[in-house]
């Protein structure tokens, strides 16, 4: 049975994406932060589906927690599936924060950046040693990468890095057969940077080609389906997920 790591998997796209994974026969090991309850829920839909599923607690913008997350995590692997490996990481946990480059603080601008580039960076480097060769690591970016969209620009600008950083990873890991893509969702309905108002929505669905927002469940069908094996030649890529925003 693979296993996938997925940070963020409580909720939103990182939930649907941890179903998702389980319904295609993957062993799941989703982190959370300030919401067990949430975490365990979806833990439990998935071994009630006959899964097997496990949550660890992660703060992603805490670099000195990543040691003790990495001892947790073997912990885990070796209790619930008796293995000291796992197959895939989704770089996923993240939020959302709205304000114009002129008045975004110092201090706002430094927390973007340690949960959407700085921690995947690291989280990746410390997991490397406990992932198994022929994985692979799917990095959650953002559409805002392409279409700029007034009041996310540090947000953009880091998952932008986190793009970049998805084809060095697979230029470098490559020896080892381990992939690395990043996908990049348009507007999703989630509660990310607080969730979008009704006159909102219908402005982002009027700017998409398919005439909708998008769902959590839309990426997260696509993030099980890049890791499965009909996709092992999809290397160094972004994938944007978006129904056609802005195009």
């Amino acid at each position: 049975m693979p296993i996938v790591i997925i940070t963020g998997g409580s909720r939103g796209i990182g939930a649907s994406a941890a179903l998702a994974c389980a319904e295609r026969g993957m062993g799941v090991v989703l982190t959370f932060n300030a919401n067990p309850g949430a975490a365990e829920k979806v833990v439990e839909r998935i071994r009630q589906q006959g899964g097997r599923a496990t949550a660890v607690k992660l703060d992603v913008a805490d670099n000195a927690s990543f040691p003790a997350f990495r001892d947790d995590v073997a912990r885990q692997l070796e209790r619930v599936w008796n293995t000291d490996r796992f197959d895939f990481l989704v770089n996923n946990a993240g939020f959302g924060q709205f304000n114009p480059i002129v008045s975004v603080t110092e201090d706002e601008f430094d927390a973007l950046y340690r949960v959407h580039l700085k921690g995947p960076f690291f989280l990746t480097q410390i997991l490397l040693p406990l992932m198994a060769d022929g994985g692979h690591i799917v990095n959650i970016g953002s559409a805002t990468t392409r279409v700029a969209t007034s009041g996310v620009a540090p947000y953009a600008a880091f998952k932008g890095g986190l793009e970049v950083l998805s084809r060095y990873m697979a230029k470098e890991f490559g020896d080892r057969r381990i992939r690395a893509n990043s996908i990049a969702p348009g507007a999703i309905r989630t509660d990310l940077g607080g969730g979008l108002n009704e006159e909102f929505e219908a402005l982002l669905a009027g700017q998409t080609a398919l005439g909708r927002i998008g769902e959590p469940d839309d990426v997260g069908a696509m993030i099980a389906s890049l890791l499965g094996d009909d996709n092992r030649w999809i290397n160094a890529q972004n994938i944007e997920v978006s129904g056609g925003y802005i195009v």
